[in-house]
C-alpha cells in the first residue's frame, strides 16, 4: 500500500474517477459526499493526505481545510484542494487555508496518482 488517502467531492463520477485510479496505483481510499461525512470519518481514521473539492454543498473544501488545520489531531495531514472551477486567485485562497497543492478537474488520469503521491508526507 502506498498511501491512506481521503476524497471528499460532491460529483459522485469524479469521486468514483478519483478513488480508482489513486486503488489502481496501490493507494487505500476512503471517500465522502461532502465535508460533514468527511469529518466522521475522521473520528475514526487519520489518513496520510485529504483531497477535497473546494465547491462542497455545506461547508465548502477551503473552510473544512481551515477547520482541518485548527484541529490538533489533523493539522499534519497534508490538505491537496481539488476544483472543476478555476479562477485566478483560487490556488493561492488554497493555500493561504492550508491546502499543500492544487489540482485543476478534470483531472489528468495519466498524472493523477503522481501528483498525489508528490504531495505526501515522506
Amino acid at each position: 500500500m502506498r498511501g491512506h488517502i481521503l476524497i471528499v467531492d460532491d460529483n459522485p463520477i469524479d469521486l468514483k474517477l478519483a478513488s480508482e485510479i489513486l486503488k489502481v496505483h496501490g493507494f487505500e481510499v476512503d471517500v465522502a459526499a461532502d465535508a460533514e461525512e468527511a469529518q466522521r470519518i475522521l473520528l475514526g481514521r487519520v489518513p496520510d493526505l485529504i483531497v477535497t473539492d473546494i465547491a462542497l454543498p455545506g461547508i465548502d473544501g477551503l473552510t473544512f481545510t481551515r477547520r482541518l488545520k485548527a484541529d490538533e489531531r489533523l493539522r499534519h495531514v497534508p490538505v491537496v484542494a481539488l476544483t472543476a472551477f478555476a479562477l485566478q486567485g483560487d490556488e493561492e485562497r488554497a493555500a493561504a487555508a492550508g491546502c499543500r497543492g492544487y489540482i485543476v478537474k478534470p483531472i489528468d488520469i495519466q498524472r493523477f496518482a503522481g501528483q498525489i503521491s508528490g504531495m505526501l508526507p515522506p
